[in-house]
Formats: C-alpha cells, structure tokens, sequence
C-alpha cells in the first residue's frame, strides 16, 4: 500500500470520527439538559421572592413553560 493510501486513509478517518463524536456530543449534551433542567422551580420561587413577591403555583409554571419554549 503506497503512502498517499495510508494518507487518503487516515483523512477519511478522522472525518468519521470528527462527525461521529460531534453528533454523539450533541445527543448526550441534549439528553443532560432534558434530565438535569438548567433552572427549576425552587430557582423560580427564589427569583420571585427576591424582587418582594409571592409566586403563586400559576405564576412559577409560565415561567417554567416559558423556558421550556425558548429550550427548544
């Protein structure tokens, strides 16, 4: 086998593996983000407390929608 095949060789297989790990990366950071949400309603309930207000059960799950909307 002559060196430009051991070359075209390693090319292609670095392509592979460059596309293979970026989509492998991107459904394991999907699938932490859906299982570990980056805010929830403990942190909605402190938002809401801290500018002097009581959240009522309503308020916190449209906002909690609302992120979810701007999630996807």
């Amino acid at each position: 086998m002559g060196t430009g095949a051991w070359i075209g060789l390693l090319v292609a297989a670095l392509v592979v593996g460059v596309i293979g790990g970026f989509f492998g990366a991107r459904y394991f950071f999907k699938r932490q983000l859906e299982k570990n949400p980056p805010i929830n309603e403990a942190m909605i309930r402190a938002l809401y407390q801290s500018v002097g207000r009581k959240p009522s059960e309503a308020d916190i799950q449209r906002t909690m929608n609302a992120v979810k909307r701007q999630q996807r």
